[in-house]
């Protein structure tokens, strides 16, 4: 018997190519003789456009073409809303909305160009804080919406009033977290032609090959079928390119002037222009008992969607479904308000709301504890979730749910590590957080050690009623055994090796050595639609669909149908939508979860945080390729240390103040802290092979983590993030004041 494919940490196949630099990634499309493309940005946050003069553009040498709104088939797109223009002929909402777009023989003459184009603005008063936005009397961002709330999620559970005046101990929290830049290492490039046949192609990097396709077709008022998406290497995405951004630009042109054209964004360009994770204020009561139950969770949350939908109310959803963590509450009350800015539109991003929810959820379970003078270990213990547990919509969790055993299993690496709480100069025994309030040791020296944990629940696939579902075809060719295996899946494959592990999948159910597995996933027109690449989905969807139409050819192959060939559309467990009434309903069909612990040295006289070390413990269901698991842990942890402490993206009366990496700070290898990924693999009943989805849990207990082991360190809470060494400061001073 051949040793099983499932869990070997295969190398990936595209690794020569990135580490020698033979990978094309969009911007190495870009060929001599193709037309380039410059954008005319707003550049303000709020105005109506008096008047807007091309002719000089026009008559610059080079330029080809300077496309204005008049020149849009349909001049509206959006994920879920078509609320954005693509090119802004009214009204202009944010610094980065799109104008006009010249078309040069050089991307030399088409910047030149585009500086000559002439925009009369009447600027309009503009609202960038998003309780603001909400007050009676506050500038519309979008008039014919009446009101700036973009979506409100209400969830009812129990009474949560009557429970908070019952409660032994009630703490009031508020939380704020900030923008976060997505940063993959190439900004927004590609081109667009028309083939053979006349169809507009084109060729970038996204995560829903069939999604752009539908928004660009929407706008040139063409079929789907005339429309064609292809990937280059795609390299990063966290969320980021799943909006349109420059794509529908070059199909415009293309269209127009049948002519190839290419586009590269700056940074400045990308850091302006495309959507951040959403900025999210959350104010909330939590109700216990002496013997630790939390009996009651009442919290609002906003969240800065900026100047259009996006996905801003499926975001807020999360953030409202997540604002009582991973924790079984009998009464809740949350209500989460996306609200319209004249910011920097907000979007996806790794996490999805996950993070900002349970930076407070997650910091107020540890803060009950020391109040109630329980182990905050503990405390999780006596509240997180099990089987059975209803959720705060009323409904039985997914079975799965295994937040226990990864708080165990953390507990279990720390004591085997000895991490000490600094502050006793003790070993560690029973708790990691043993005499929590013991700040007296060692206190000749600036430098505080502190220890925090934290848990983490993120939901798998599409929610609230979106339809989800993933199709995959499996073809087999060869004579008396399988020869070549070929799987059309429209897949991306962000950076996170969902394409490895598809083959690994399929060179399993089929039986084959792996080399002879091939993949058709970066073309619209080849591949079948298998969803976004995101939600931490394509494991548990994609494999799925993979793992079934494997199968089923696989049985025809056997009934000596040869060449073979099945086609498979996964469909997951059922959601819905909540209810108008009660807010009762089945939000998810499968959850993540997570726990981590963190070392960290704070320096009291600069507010500087180091984070020591992290413990990371995941259940993925059953690792496909552990290695791959690993990296997405470690590459998570990155992205949310930097989340949970450096990148501070900033905005001004509605302008961007770090339009670049010099002042929006990344952490760096140098950054990092010793990693222990610890990968349990406890079985999903959906995924194939009892895998599940892994990839966001990381980014959404690390902040929290951080925040407790501060107050471990020195007696201080911070609660706004990135918690920058000013923000710590502060938190430090106002303890001094106090005692």
């Amino acid at each position: 018997m051949t040793e099983s494919l499932i869990g070997a940490s295969l190398r990936r196949p595209d690794a020569l190519g990135k580490v020698t630099g033979a990978t094309r990634y969009p911007g190495d499309l870009i060929q001599p003789g193709m037309l380039h493309l410059k954008i005319v940005y707003a550049g303000r946050p709020h105005a109506r456009i008096v008047a807007l003069e091309t002719a000089a553009a026009l008559a610059h040498p080079g330029v080809v073409a300077v496309f204005t709104a008049a020149d849009v088939p349909y001049n509206a797109h959006g994920l879920i809303e078509a609320d954005q223009p693509v090119l802004c002929g009214e009204v202009v909402r944010y610094v980065g909305d799109k104008v006009a777009l010249v078309v040069a023989e050089t991307a030399e003459a088409a910047e030149a160009a585009a500086r000559l184009v002439k925009v009369e603005y009447a600027d309009l008063p503009a609202v960038t804080d998003a309780r603001a936005a909400l007050e009676p009397g506050a500038p519309l961002v979008h008039g014919n919406h009446g009101s700036n709330l973009l979506y409100h999620c209400p969830i009812r559970k129990g009474d949560a009033d009557a429970a908070l005046a019952e409660a032994d101990l009630v703490l009031e929290g508020e939380f704020e977290t900030g923008w976060q830049e997505h940063a993959y290492l190439q900004p927004e490039a590609g081109i667009a032609f028309l083939d053979e046949q006349g169809r507009v192609v084109v060729e970038t990097a996204g995560q829903w090959l069939h999604e752009d396709r539908r928004q660009i077709a929407e706008m040139l008022e063409l079929p789907e079928e005339q429309v064609i998406v292809r990937y280059a290497a795609i390299g990063g995405a966290f969320g980021g390119r799943e909006d349109l951004s420059m794509q529908h630009l070059l199909a415009l042109a293309a269209w127009k002037l049948r002519r190839p054209v290419a586009i590269m964004w700056d940074r400045a360009e990308s850091m302006v222009a495309h959507f951040k994770r959403h900025p999210v204020t959350i104010r909330c009561s939590w109700g216990a008992m002496r013997d630790g139950r939390i009996v009651a969770v009442k919290a609002q949350a906003w969240a800065d969607g900026g100047a259009y939908a996006s996905t801003s109310a499926e975001v807020i959803k999360c953030v409202a479904l997540f604002a009582s963590g991973c924790y079984e509450v009998p009464n809740i009350h949350v209500d989460g308000y996306a609200v319209y800015t004249n910011n920097v539109p907000s979007g996806a991003f790794r996490g999805f709301g996950a993070p900002q929810a349970q930076f407070a959820s997650e910091s107020m379970v540890t803060r009950l504890a020391h109040a109630l003078g329980i182990d905050p270990v503990e405390l999780r213990r006596i509240n997180l979730y099990r089987e059975g547990s209803i959720e705060p919509t009323q409904h039985p969790l997914p079975g799965g749910v295994t937040v226990r055993e990864c708080l165990d299993a953390c507990i279990k690496e720390l004591e085997r590590l000895e991490i000490r709480d600094w502050n006793a100069m003790q070993p560690i025994t029973q708790s990691p957080i043993a005499n929590l309030q013991s700040l007296t040791a060692n206190l000749q020296s600036p430098i505080r050690r502190g220890v925090g944990i934290a848990c983490g629940i993120k939901n798998l696939g599409y929610s609230f009623g979106y339809p989800e579902g993933a199709t995959a075809t499996v073809e087999l060719e060869g004579g008396a055994e399988i020869e070549r295996a070929l799987v059309r899946v429209g897949a991306a494959d962000v950076g996170q090796g969902t394409h490895l592990i598809l083959r690994q999948i399929a060179a399993e159910v089929l039986g084959v050595p792996f080399e002879r597995v091939t993949m058709i996933t970066d073309d619209s027109s080849e591949a079948p639609n298998a969803g976004s690449a995101s939600a931490s989905r394509l494991t548990i969807m994609a494999g799925r669909a993979v793992h079934d139409a494997a199968l089923a050819a696989k049985r025809e192959w056997d009934d000596e149908e040869r060449p073979a060939r099945a086609t498979v559309r996964y469909r997951a467990p059922a959601t819905t939508p909540l209810d108008h009434q009660t807010t009762a309903g089945v939000p998810n069909y499968a959850y993540g979860y997570a726990a981590q612990a963190v070392e960290v040295e704070v320096n009291t006289l600069t507010g500087q945080v180091q984070v020591l070390r992290i413990i990371s413990v995941h259940d993925v269901g059953k690792a496909v390729n552990r290695q791959q698991v690993e990296g997405q842990i470690e590459g998570g942890l990155a992205q949310a240390l930097g989340y949970a402490l450096m990148e501070h993206f900033q905005m001004r009366d509605g302008y961007v103040l770090t339009p670049g990496f010099s002042t929006y700070l990344l952490p760096t290898a140098l950054d990092m802290p010793e990693v222990i990924p610890v990968v349990l693999e406890l079985g999903d009943p959906n995924g194939p092979f009892g895998a599940r989805g892994m990839a966001e849990l990381p980014l959404v207990p690390l902040a929290p983590a951080i925040a407790s082991a501060i107050y471990n360190a020195t007696g201080a809470w911070v609660s706004q993030q990135p918690m920058t060494p000013e923000r710590v400061l502060r938190s430090l001073r106002e303890v001094e004041r106090e005692t």
